[in-house]
């Protein structure tokens, strides 16, 4: 008789019991020390540079459980902190879990009472830990490490000076890496001809170019890739140099295609483009294809870097955000034979740079604009842009629009200035222009002051740096020259308002400060004599306009009759019996005190 089938829920394995059995208590050498039930809470942090490239989830579970050990018998994690895709070089403010946990820390309720990272890389580089050390310490909060094997005390030297090994050390190795992978990068390029990733330029398509040339990265599965002509969009490429090389501007080639209904390349290839939001073509599209050496068959590199905008180098707390600069063409990598076929020959290529850097109109003769970066508009604040017309100069905002696509009815309207009737305008409006009659000499004067230009339809506003007036009537020399003349005015009158005697002098006691009000109010007045008036004052030179409000352009008050104690020019009352009165400024001008 043949025994019986195991059913599904027959009694379970005598290896079934042994697993799911309790272990023993493993044999300890030497005192037991008691376990600990309760300790510290601990918050867990940790991350990996990118989500693209590496796994978050084993990432995350190694550098735990690293944390786990280092905490056993001390405390338990009860909460965690985890930033995928954050590069060490950002600041913990700047990473998104990282901020987290510092708000968190910050808290009179926190659910934990130290931080743990499972390594020192993972979590900090540079100087970036003991900022964050004294941050926590001043929050109450302990921050432990594996590579001291508990909590970082930076009273202690030797943990301060392992401290700095491992931000240097880490620092290293992000140095080192770069320029072990830029290296390789570029004489990939310059002696293979390699194709180093990102979007294909337009008028191309990736294709297949067999397995990695690395056996273990072909082992896996990885391949090789090459530019391959893209049967629809070269043709659009072909016709764009070819209307260039007609004579034809960027925006007017820009324009035609729109109105052709041409796909722009975020529009044509969507997936690579999901950043790009413009449906159109645009001017810079296409100068960037007019001026991508790539079509001409070759492969190139390293025309841009990533510039962090760093106020303090190498401190990225200190960035204002990343921007691509264009690199000089000398640190251009490009490949020494023609990887992929070209779209343009290489006679036409060059013959479009030299259109595209064309500086000198047809007939030979040089345009100048002379007041170059100093017209702001006022209504989108953008730079005015120089435009030539009826052969003058001029300058224009169109508030961002080109030529490459149709004004909108709703548009704002443009500013336009004529040089010659901008510069009139200013020199009308402004005392301290009046002594100018060229666009280049206004434009020298308002760069020593530090001025621009804010240009409206019909108005047009000087502005400074520190919003003040801009010194008057030119130079600094006929203003030292002025200040020179006061003095030797202000003499004359001193020796005219001495008194004759000690009862005289005992009489006036005000004369003497009088005097030195007046001397500094009116060197005051030579320097700015727009601001000389003071808000209030009645005066009889017009400093006033005629409905009675305070009038700041006039700047005549010292040319007045008689002078005040103040020595604006405003009148004053009689002086005391036996005090001499002050003559006027046009006396002095006998005497030779002006």
């Amino acid at each position: 008789m043949s025994a019986p089938a195991c059913s599904p829920s027959s009694s379970p394995s005598s290896f079934d019991i042994w697993v799911s059995a309790m272990p023993s208590a493993p044999r300890v050498r030497g005192d037991r020390q008691p376990r600990a039930v309760s300790g510290l809470r601990f918050a867990f942090y940790g991350r990996i540079s990118t989500s693209e490239y590496q796994d978050p989830v084993s990432s995350r579970a190694w550098q735990l459980e690293a944390a786990q050990r280092l905490v056993a018998g001390r405390g338990r994690i009860v909460v965690e902190f985890f930033d995928p895709g954050a590069s060490r070089s950002l600041p913990w403010v700047k990473r998104p879990q990282a901020a987290a946990l510092l708000t968190a820390a910050a808290a009179r309720d926190r659910e934990f009472d130290a931080v743990v990272v499972g390594e020192f890389e993972r979590a900090f580089a540079g100087g970036e830990a003991r900022r964050v050390i004294e941050t926590l310490r001043g929050f109450g909060v302990q921050l432990w490490l594996p590579e001291v094997e508990g909590p970082i005390n930076l009273d202690e030297p030797d943990h301060r000076a392992l401290l700095m090994l491992l931000g240097h050390q880490s620092q290293r190795e992000v140095l080192r890496t770069r320029l072990r992978v830029r290296s390789a990068m570029a004489v990939q390029v310059r002696e293979q001809g390699r194709h180093q990733g990102g979007r294909p330029p337009y008028g191309y398509q990736l294709v297949d170019a067999g397995p990695h040339p690395n056996q273990m990265q072909a082992s896996w599965g990885r391949r090789r890739h090459r530019l391959e002509v893209d049967p629809v969009a070269a043709p659009h490429v072909r016709w764009i140099f070819a209307r260039r090389l007609a004579g034809m501007s960027a925006a007017g080639i820009a324009r035609e295609l729109n109105e052709r209904r041409i796909p722009s390349p975020g529009v044509y290839d969507r997936v690579r483009n999901p950043h790009r939001a413009q449906a159109v073509w645009t001017l810079r599209t296409v100068a960037a294809i007019l001026a991508n050496p790539r079509y001409t068959g070759r492969q190139v590199w390293n025309r841009q870097f990533t510039d962090h905008r760093e106020a303090v180098p190498g401190d990225k707390r200190s960035s204002l955000g990343p921007v691509r600069i264009w690199n000089p063409r000398s640190d251009w990598v490009i490949s020494e034979d023609r990887t992929h076929p070209a779209l343009v020959s290489d006679d036409d290529f060059t013959a479009a740079q030299g259109i595209t850097a064309q500086a000198v109109p047809e007939n030979g003769s040089q345009r100048r604009y002379a007041l170059t970066d100093l017209l702001i508009c006022a209504s989108c604040r953008r730079r005015l842009a120089g435009h030539w017309v009826n052969g003058r100069p001029g300058y224009r905002c169109r508030h961002g629009h080109t030529s490459a696509q149709p004004v909108s009815e709703d548009a704002p309207r443009w500013v336009y200035w004529s040089e010659t009737r901008l510069v009139e305008q200013l020199i009308a409006g402004n005392a301290a222009l009046a002594d100018y009659s060229s666009a280049s000499d206004v434009a020298a004067h308002l760069r020593r002051c530090d001025a621009v230009i804010v240009c409206g339809a019909g108005t047009v506003v000087i502005e400074t740096a520190d919003n003040q007036p801009i010194t008057p009537r030119a130079v600094q020399a006929e203003h030292d020259a002025a200040e020179t003349a006061e003095a030797a005015a202000e003499d004359v009158l001193t020796m005219k308002d001495r008194p004759q005697s000690g009862a005289e002098q005992d009489e006036h006691p005000d004369l003497r400060s009088s005097r030195a009000g007046r001397r500094s109010h009116r060197r005051q007045a030579a320097r700015n004599p727009i601001r000389s008036h003071q808000d209030g004052d009645d005066c009889t030179c017009g400093g006033r306009s005629p409905e009675g409000k305070p009038d700041r352009s006039v700047s005549s008050c010292r040319l007045t009759e008689r002078l005040c104690a103040s020595g604006c020019g405003l009148d004053k009352p009689d002086p005391p019996s036996g005090a001499t009165a002050s003559p006027s400024v046009d006396a002095l001008s006998t005497t030779g005190g002006r």
